[in-house]
């Protein structure tokens, strides 16, 4: 007969009580995967990759080494990515083209809007504010609008300024306005305008109302996410500039919740019937936040050159230093991240 030892549950078992059952691993829905720091690295390898152009005066190189970097981080994440804003059509670019699919092919749909290089010229030349980023949304769960390529007339404020500004009133008016909201004086406000002679009598109108303007040699992007920082020292983003990278900043708006409002513009009827072909409806109307971006969006960027939003990348010693922000509209989370590269083959692709 087996001899079977009886425990004494308050003696045997207070003393040696038994181990716990492990618990089954409960894998994270794939729809609620955080993506955040996949995409993170993406900017960061295509920043990294860019930076070695930096002051080299290669534009087209520069912007080469971002778009093969970013394009091999993207393929190495689970997912089923689409480029839905990128270097162009098909027959344009040979990768991060409009349509293009990227990834490893298992997990969630993911929508995917792309600046490898945002401001080839900055970087070519090693002037501040060139960035790499990216916005992206789950499909189901977001929204990122099919911008044509076109341009864009664009006004972003920060929170503080939400419901106040409206982008049919004279820019004069919209500078009053927000210096009421922000509790400062009309010759205390920043306005960043690109610099370019279609915003003459823009600037012009700016300065004479009072303020100042902080005008950007190429890329509006990162000023205008620049504006939605308080510490950056940038009040708000005025003028016309690419449709693609404000669906971009409107990303980073929906994540920050400041207020982007924009109009399309076009310089020939075939940018007005591809328009209408991909965005639908009344292509003159006022496009807000919402309709340019909306629900569960991811934002990231990571500094190329230092400039009004991020720190670019620094060289050390057996090193790189990275500056990047990401941001998420499901949390409302911002955050900076800096981040330490050793030197290996990773940092060139």
């Amino acid at each position: 007969m087996e001899n079977v030892r009886q425990l004494d549950y308050h003696g045997d078992m207070a003393k040696n009580p038994p181990l716990p059952k492990k618990p089954e691993l409960m894998r994270e829905p794939l729809t609620e995967r955080n993506f955040h720091l996949d995409f993170l690295r993406v900017t960061e390898a295509a920043a990294l990759s860019s930076a070695r152009w930096v002051g080299k005066g290669n534009r087209d190189a520069a912007d080469q080494a971002a778009c093969e970097a970013m394009r091999t981080s993207l393929g190495e994440i689970n997912m089923c990515g689409v480029i839905v804003i990128g270097e162009g059509e098909r027959d344009e670019a040979p990768m991060l083209y409009i349509g293009e699919k990227l990834g490893s092919g298992d997990g969630p749909e993911v929508q995917i809007a792309v600046d490898p290089l945002e401001g080839t010229n900055l970087c070519a030349n090693g002037t501040p504010n060139a960035i790499s980023v990216l916005a992206a949304t789950i499909s189901g769960e977001g929204y990122l609008m099919h911008a044509p390529d076109c341009y864009m007339e664009k006004l972003v404020v920060g929170q503080e300024c939400v419901g106040v500004v409206d982008i049919t009133l004279p820019p004069r008016v919209n500078v009053r306005l927000m210096a009421k909201a922000l509790g400062k004086d009309v010759d205390e406000l920043i306005i960043g305008v690109l610099e370019r002679p279609r915003h003459d009598s823009l600037i012009d109108e700016i300065r004479d109302a009072g303020a100042r303007v902080h005008l950007v040699p190429d890329g509006d992007l990162s000023v205008a996410i620049a504006a939605l920082d308080p510490e950056a020292g940038i009040d708000g983003l005025m003028g016309i500039g690419g449709a693609p990278e404000g669906v971009i900043s409107a990303a980073a708006v929906l994540c920050c919740g400041g207020e982007m409002q924009a109009r399309l513009k076009f310089t020939n009827d075939d940018q007005r019937e591809r328009a209408n072909k991909m965005v639908g409806g009344d292509v003159e109307r006022v496009f807000h936040t919402e309709d340019l971006a909306s629900g569960n969006v991811m934002f990231a960027a990571t500094g190329i050159t230092s400039g009004d939003l991020l720190k670019g990348v620094r060289y050390k010693r057996g090193y790189a230093l990275t500056e990047s922000i990401v941001m998420r509209a499901k949390s409302g989370t911002i955050r900076r991240i800096e981040t330490t590269h050793r030197y290996s083959s990773q940092l060139e692709y």
